[in-house]
């Protein structure tokens, strides 16, 4: 029995596998923003999905970067302060009694659409989640690619004059506070081109950067109501100064909102 978990800002995701290759149906909780309650929401989630049986190994996402063991988050997390420093690798070996591998929440969903949805068949790929927050990560060949810190695309300054980064602009959060409204509640065509404008900027940063075969976008602002890939691609291609005529492939994330747990079979794999 594998056990593979999702921390998101919003949501927690937990599942189990017998073989890696396929889990079960995943259980969802809203992600408490306390880290002592999060780890009873965790546990609670483990014991319903292992039933009982002996785990063998854990893995799973979480935003921000880690320290050097992987055991905690040292920052980057805006949605999870409270979590910020607590002992997380510690706390989830006491729930689990099995070795844990951490990744960061963006890096795991990027393996996962890698190996197993649209990034899959490439050996370089970009992953960018515009979600509640943005995140990403490269992978090559698919494995994470090794890093001193982490990747934290969303970190990139768009505004300079107003030091606005790709998060400030385009993160579901800062779009709801902004417009006192949550995001799929914002039907206005022109808001949502103009959002796709303002991510075929960080799109172009990541592709001068990381120069991938393919850059896969997911998250809840890609959904029905929010950013279309075609506008995206319309706007790169009118900005993008580097390799005009040399485009990665742009593509929509296939695998919703279970990539990360897809990316956490794919890490125990690699073990």
């Amino acid at each position: 029995m594998y056990i593979l978990f999702d921390i998101g800002g919003s949501k927690m995701r937990v599942a189990s596998s017998s073989d890696l290759k396929k889990f079960s149906e995943p259980l969802i909780v809203k992600t408490p923003k306390n880290f002592k309650e999060g780890m009873r929401a965790f546990a609670t989630l483990v014991k319903s999905v292992s039933r009982g049986k002996k785990i063998k190994v854990v893995a799973g996402g979480i935003p921000g970067y880690f320290d050097a063991e992987k055991t905690k988050i040292k920052g980057c997390a805006p949605n999870l302060k409270s979590w910020i420093k607590k002992p997380l690798k510690k706390e989830i070996q006491k729930i689990t009694k099995s070795p844990v591998y951490l990744e960061n929440d963006s890096d795991l969903v990027g393996l996962g659409e890698a190996v197993s949805g649209a990034g899959r068949g490439y050996e370089i790929v970009a992953y960018l989640t515009v979600s509640t927050g943005v995140g990403g990560g490269r992978i090559i060949n698919g494995k994470i690619d090794t890093y001193a810190n982490g990747f934290e695309p969303g970190n990139q300054y768009i505004d300079y004059k107003n030091k606005k980064d790709l998060q400030d602009l385009i993160g579901g959060r800062s779009v709801e506070k902004k417009y006192h409204k949550k995001p799929y509640e914002i039907l206005d065509k022109k808001f949502w081109d103009k959002m796709a404008e303002i991510l075929a900027y960080g799109v172009n940063n990541t592709i001068i950067h990381w120069s991938p075969d393919v850059v896969v976008v997911g998250g809840s602002m890609m959904k029905k109501i929010g950013i279309k890939i075609p506008h995206v691609e319309f706007h790169l291609k009118k900005i993008m100064r580097a390799f005009p005529n040399d485009l990665p492939k742009i593509k929509k994330a296939t695998l919703g909102d279970f990539g990360g747990l897809y990316g956490a079979m794919a890490r125990i794999r690699q073990e």
